[in-house]
């Protein structure tokens, strides 16, 4: 009985933390359709609130892009003056 009762527990030692680890990995999968990005670039994007994130990989940067190409630059952010943020076409702000 301890033996079965050892070999419960260790089994569900190791079960917990893959079940807590499994909403981050799905969610690290997801696509950018996130309406708050403002302007991307191919080094990142800016959201609405002026904060500069770095795309999370190739995949997610293609995605935003093909959905979003009034808003993307081909270019890496930095090559502008202002970093990219461009305060004239705050669309958001008109839809």
């Amino acid at each position: 009985m301890k033996r079965t009762l050892a070999i419960t527990f260790a089994l569900a030692c190791a079960v917990v933390p893959l079940a807590h680890q499994t909403p981050a990995a799905a969610q690290a999968s997801v696509t950018v359709t996130t309406p708050g990005i403002a302007f991307g670039y191919s080094d990142g994007y800016w959201d609405q609130n002026h904060g500069w994130h770095a795309w999370r990989d190739a995949r997610e940067a293609r995605s935003w892009r093909d959905a979003h190409r009034d808003h993307y630059y081909a270019w890496k952010h930095d090559r502008d003056r202002d970093l990219g943020w461009r305060e004239s076409d705050r669309y958001w702000d008109r839809h």
